[in-house]
């Protein structure tokens, strides 16, 4: 018998469990003003960025506008938000393309005061929020002081990259330093998609498949493999890094990505393929954290479970970009053993980012 799309039923109203969102967007009004400038006067050509935010920052229907109000809210209409959904907790991190559309040394500007910002806002409620620290990943040297000044000095539990940054990818060693740094501190970097680049994006447009229906999860798990067949794990084994999504499809593809990178990188047939100290299978499994973002749908979930570990999956709305407080009930009924359940809603958030 087919698997059908779910049906909602109701949340339990008294679960044994937090309800813990880890993959929860916030813009500040200041950048998304930069970014209708950017819009306005061409001044950000990236095509990816043209596409998404051409819609959500200037487009007049309903949904935009109640999502623009919803994204920059750090206060009574998204915590109104997460008591409708029943969500105890949110991981906050800045929305993507965040600073990474701007040049490197605005980008670190406005992500300081971003994060100044963010922190202001979880210090509010420290009961309901948390924060991950923005930086622009080309400053190199002031990306990871951010990082850490977000760490350390603000209290933020990890860093968000939002995946390529002006068509670059962070697989070039130059840009190690901000990897050494979050391992450093012990903390994640979360990996969020971003629109794909100029020089891959042309076939998604006339389909509108550019973002979340297709795009994000090519363009993402493309900077994911790059991380790891780049050597970056041999280099820093405890480093982490957290995949939404459901592992933008990834954990499907484990099997042959390890077995064909494997077999490729035993030929040196090519001089970028060389073997690794462990399989491409150990990295996505020991060095990856998973979270169901925008998937609100028990079977990838279970399989994420399943194939990478009940102690690497976590629970994740997407909000204010997919708000869909009957999701909650699915995944509250979902046929895994108490303790996974508990797992993937609360336990290893909890032990991720420090709560």
């Amino acid at each position: 018998m087919s698997v059908r799309y779910p049906e909602m039923p109701p949340r339990n109203p008294n679960p044994p469990y937090k309800r813990i969102a880890t993959e929860e967007a916030w813009l500040p009004q200041e950048i998304k003003d930069l970014y209708i400038k950017g819009l306005d006067d061409g001044s950000i050509s990236d095509p990816g960025f043209q596409s998404l935010w051409g819609f959500f920052g200037k487009s007049k229907t309903e949904k935009a506008q109640a999502h623009n109000r919803r994204i920059t809210s750090l206060g009574e209409e998204r915590l109104a938000d997460m008591d409708a959904a029943g969500i105890d907790m949110a991981v906050l991190a800045l929305s993507s393309p965040g600073v990474q559309v701007f040049e490197p040394a605005q980008g670190t500007a406005l992500a300081r005061m971003a994060n100044d910002m963010l922190a202001e806002g979880v210090a509010a409620h420290p009961d309901r929020f948390l924060g991950l620290a923005a930086f622009s990943p080309l400053d190199i040297g002031e990306a990871e002081k951010e990082l850490e000044r977000g760490v350390t000095k603000l209290g933020l539990r990890g860093g968000i990259l939002n995946s390529h940054t002006l068509g670059v990818y962070l697989d070039d060693e130059k840009y190690w330093g901000l990897f050494e740094a979050a391992e450093a501190l012990d903390v994640p970097i979360y990996l969020h998609p971003n629109t794909p680049p100029a020089d891959m994006i042309d076939p998604f447009l006339p389909r509108c498949l550019d973002a979340a229906v297709y795009g994000f999860a090519c363009e993402t798990g493309l900077h994911a493999l790059r991380l790891v067949v780049s050597g970056l794990f041999d280099r820093f084994p405890k480093l982490n890094i957290i995949l939404g999504h459901c592992g933008e499809a990834l954990p499907y593809w484990l099997y042959r990505i390890d077995y064909m990178h494997g077999h490729i990188s035993k030929t040196g047939r090519h001089p970028n393929v060389q073997p690794l100290k462990r399989r491409a299978w150990d990295y996505l499994i020991d060095n990856f954290y998973y979270t169901s973002s925008g998937v609100g749908w028990a079977p990838p979930v279970k399989f994420v479970q399943e194939v990478i570990g009940v102690d690497r999956m976590m629970y994740a709305m997407d909000y204010p970009w997919q708000y869909v407080p009957e999701e909650v009930g699915v995944f509250d009924h979902m046929d895994v053993p108490e303790a996974a359940k508990k797992a993937f809603y609360e336990d290893v958030a909890r032990k991720v980012f420090k709560i």
